[in-house]
């Protein structure tokens, strides 16, 4: 039996149209997953502020607080944090998500490879927001309020804080994705392990830079994201030998002395 004409182009396009649904199923999923965690924190989202806020409530003088400028700023500000954090806890799923639509089209060592490298992200990122708040903030806080002149009353704006509060979350949550980035471009064959330890030191002040761009004009910040992201390196370079050991496709273990 021979093939019509038209016949390839027309399963190309089917599968296209069949991956486009696909592609709009999985997206709906996590679309309505992270509305459904937001329904419930919508209704606590002054009580998520003043969890966000507290160790910036806790190094301010007596007597002063956090002030709203906006006259919409009180409703609103709270309702976006709520969201954030749904997108937030939502994350997993909808990385899951993501993976599910990928994964079918993979072989068995790109999934050794793929899976652990979204899995391992995303707990770094979170770790990184954790360390940010629960490390950092507090260290921060009290530092700037020290240098405050005597004069000077400090009551922050709620909506200030909370881009600040992001803007660091980001921060923070990125530059702990470093091993993930050290063991991408080592498994890619971009750079060897060897020339990623020759490497190091110009990491090390490459790590000053960013963190003295993406962190308050404060030493306590500065440091207290470059020396992690120091730490992470090396743990990259480490996960990187294990990693491209355990992920090698049949032709490349083939090949392997």
């Amino acid at each position: 039996m021979t093939a019509e004409p038209g016949e390839p182009e027309q399963l190309a396009e089917g599968t296209l149209i069949s991956h486009l649904l696909e592609l709009r199923q999985r997206l709906l999923k996590a679309v309505v997953a992270v509305c459904i965690v937001f329904a419930p924190l919508a209704f606590y989202g002054n009580e998520l502020y003043t969890f966000v806020a507290q160790p910036l409530i806790d190094k301010l003088p007596a007597g002063t607080s956090i002030i709203a400028t906006s006259v919409v700023a009180p409703f609103m500000t709270p309702l976006k944090l709520s969201m954030l954090a749904a997108l937030f806890i939502a994350m997993p799923y909808v990385l899951y998500q993501i993976w599910a639509f990928v994964a079918p089209g993979l072989y068995s060592h790109e999934k050794r490879m793929v899976l652990p490298l979204v899995v391992s992200s995303t707990l770094l990122f979170f770790g990184g927001v954790a360390f940010c708040y629960f490390f950092v903030f507090g260290k921060v806080f009290a530092f700037i309020q020290s240098f405050a002149p005597k004069s000077v009353s400090a009551m922050p704006d709620i909506e200030a804080y909370l881009s600040f509060v992001l803007t660091m979350f980001i921060a923070f949550g990125t530059a702990f994705e470093v091993p993930i980035a050290v063991v991408v471009l080592a498994r890619l064959g971009v750079v060897s392990i060897e020339k990623l330890k020759a490497f190091r030191a110009y990491f090390i002040v490459l790590a000053f830079i960013i963190a003295a761009v993406l962190t308050p004009p404060d030493i306590v910040s500065q440091l207290s994201l470059a020396i992690p992201m120091c730490l992470l390196y090396e743990v990259g370079i480490v996960a990187a030998g294990v990693f491209i050991k355990h992920t090698q496709a049949p032709a490349e273990e083939a090949t392997r002395p």
